[in-house]
């Protein structure tokens, strides 16, 4: 009698070990409903439709609220169909706006150019500037640089130069004129050779000197 209830007991140890515990299917364990609904936390919304409206940072606003949906929208008054917004008839940009804002309902025009530009430079409203020697400019109030090109007058002279920051030639040695190849000066007889005298013409200063001969001097007759 004793040995069977020895045996017995040896049987009852080994089998649990022997049987391989079942995999638990958790499909078979209806998850709790908290536990539903948790990992679908992030998308449930609720619905306003009807009852109020929604603008960009998430605000709700009652049924006929004035808001502004969003940062750069027009107000908007909230109806059982969404928000019904304005549409106003914004004012026109200037056209010499270098500087645009679109913080509100319209755009807004923050910095209007007030200078001209030329030749890769800028200048004030109403400034004047020299360019070049021969060129007068100033700038414009409609940001337009108008110029003048200096008119020289006709040099007096065969021999014209240009002297620095200087826009017209000048007459260094004053009015003069052409006898042949020699240069005289205007308003005097330069004996030129021995037999010729001559002279410039009074004003016509591009004609060649008048020369008269003379009783040549200095050569005898051999």
């Amino acid at each position: 009698m004793a040995l069977r209830i020895h045996e017995a007991w040896i049987l009852l140890l080994v089998i649990p070990a022997l049987v391989a515990p079942a995999a638990i299917n958790h499909e078979d364990y209806p998850a709790d409903e908290g536990d539903q609904t948790s990992s679908n936390d992030n998308l449930i919304f609720d619905d306003y439709r009807g009852k109020g409206c929604v603008d960009d940072s998430g605000f709700v606003y009652k049924l006929g609220e004035r808001f502004f949906p969003g940062h750069s929208n027009c107000p908007c008054v909230c109806t059982e169909d969404g928000p019904v917004c304005d549409q106003p008839e914004c004012p026109k940009i200037h056209p010499k706006c270098t500087k645009v804002e679109h913080n509100g309902c319209c755009p807004e025009c923050k910095e209007v150019k007030n200078f001209c530009e030329y030749h890769g430079k800028n200048y004030k409203i109403l400034e004047e500037f020299k360019p070049s020697p021969c060129e007068w400019c100033r700038c414009e109030p409609s940001n337009e640089v108008h110029c003048v090109v200096a008119d020289c007058a006709v040099p007096e002279c065969v021999n014209p130069v240009y002297e620095p920051e200087q826009c017209c030639p000048v007459c260094k040695n004053g009015p003069n004129c052409f006898a042949g190849t020699t240069i005289i000066p205007a308003g005097i007889e330069v004996k030129v050779d021995d037999c010729n005298i001559c002279h410039c013409h009074n004003g016509d200063w591009w004609k060649p000197a008048q020369c008269s001969k003379r009783e040549c001097q200095g050569k005898q007759a051999l």
